[in-house]
């Protein structure tokens, strides 16, 4: 088939695929898929390797024992050239029981749902722009596909499987959801998640005050000094989202936590940001208390390079055939792709259908951009050169 014939065939095919569509993000937005909930996140990871058996697609998976399974699809079994890679994550934020309670519903042409748009619409997206390239080919490259477990908590156990697959990639397209505006995402924000502990004195808060030392004070004083770090330098935000301790309402605190929520814009700010923390950390107001800070997970940043400016320009041109007018944004939210694009690999972000309100009950997907973000990312594929570096 030529070049021009997959590309019509192709475009035709997503444009009547839209039900089919709705009726697998319906299936993957009722299973509960919260990061540590291996069985709901990797039952996700049935429903779409169920379609990719139905579609003709290859499917393997790296198992892992806390985590969901990463799952790679390819057309055919063994393909020796860089491929270019969709990439997303089946996880979501949200806790057990969250599906029952407000399941997959449509309403005014929105669709609703726990992780609808960020990110299972994106993977619904990707499913059926693989299983298009596999009835009708046209690809200047092998095209893989990689649906991740653990993005929500910077991918403990995807990060070295994403960087492995993004080194041997010529590009790599990932689904997280479109801007409100329309727009895909061409920058991010790097970001680190911390813990931290303050350890105080317990004491009765009546019999003898005096000799107790409250974590809980010394904590409160250190979330202060920590919140004050935002804006410090431009796009710097610090936020502490998780706070505990305390043994009882009538004693001194012997112990707090809390867990700290750390996003940059550029690479040098990570070291002066992070050296910043651990001083507050590391000094006392209230006298007697220690504290201590640990680095639970990481992201990094996505900037542009000119070879992921060229793959923009070639994916507005191809949104462009299809009647999308968008452009690049950079955004203060973190993901997988800055993973791809720190070890050199062409990457663009944000192309799933558009969405917007991610982590809350107000999380929607645009119904009638699912077809056309499908189709662009198709037109781009298939437009892009045989040979490129």
């Amino acid at each position: 088939m030529t070049t021009l014939a997959s590309e019509a065939a192709i475009l035709a095919w997503l444009a009547a695929q839209k039900d089919a569509m709705l009726r697998l993000l319906q299936e993957a937005v009722n299973i509960d898929s919260g990061s540590y909930d291996k069985a709901g996140v990797d039952a996700v990871g049935e429903c779409f390797k169920r379609f990719f058996r139905e579609q003709g697609l290859i499917t393997t998976s790296e198992p892992h024992a806390t985590y969901g399974e990463a799952i790679h699809v390819r057309c055919v079994p063994a393909e020796a050239d860089r491929p270019i890679v969709l990439l997303g994550h089946r996880d979501t934020v949200f806790p057990p029981g969250e599906a029952q309670r407000r399941p997959f519903r449509i309403d005014d042409g929105r669709a609703y749902g726990p992780g609808v748009a960020d990110m299972k619409g994106g993977l619904v997206m990707n499913a059926f722009v693989l299983a298009a390239f596999k009835r009708f080919g046209g690809a200047p490259a092998p095209l893989a596909g990689l649906f991740t477990a653990d993005e929500e908590i910077a991918s403990p156990s995807s990060r070295p499987i994403i960087e492995r697959v993004a080194r041997g990639a010529r590009c790599v397209f990932n689904a997280e959801p479109g801007r409100a505006s329309g727009n895909i995402v061409t920058g991010r924000k790097g970001g680190l998640f911390l813990a931290f502990e303050v350890f105080g004195r317990a004491a009765h808060s009546g019999g003898n005050f005096e000799q107790g030392i409250s974590a809980i004070g010394e904590l409160a004083h250190k979330i202060l000094a920590m919140h004050a770090l935002t804006g410090c330098e431009p796009g710097i935000t610090v936020n502490v989202g998780l706070v505990k301790g305390g043994q009882s309402v009538n004693t001194t605190a012997p112990h707090a936590a809390g867990e700290i929520d750390l996003r940059y814009r550029e690479e040098r700010q990570r070291a002066s940001s992070l050296a910043a923390l651990q001083r507050i950390v590391d000094s006392a107001t209230i006298a007697g208390t220690t504290a201590r800070l640990q680095l639970r997970g990481e992201f990094l940043p996505v900037t542009s390079t000119p070879r992921s400016r060229q793959l923009f320009d070639r994916y507005r041109s191809a949104a462009a055939a299809v009647g999308l007018d968008l452009d690049g944004e950079f955004t203060g939210g973190c993901a997988d792709s800055g993973f791809t694009a720190a070890v050199g690999c062409p990457t663009l972000c944000g192309l799933g259908p558009v969405g917007a309100h991610a982590h809350t009950p107000q999380e929607y997907l645009d119904v009638a951009s699912l077809v056309p973000r499908a189709q662009a990312l198709a037109l781009c594929i298939l437009r892009l050169p045989p040979q490129s570096n």
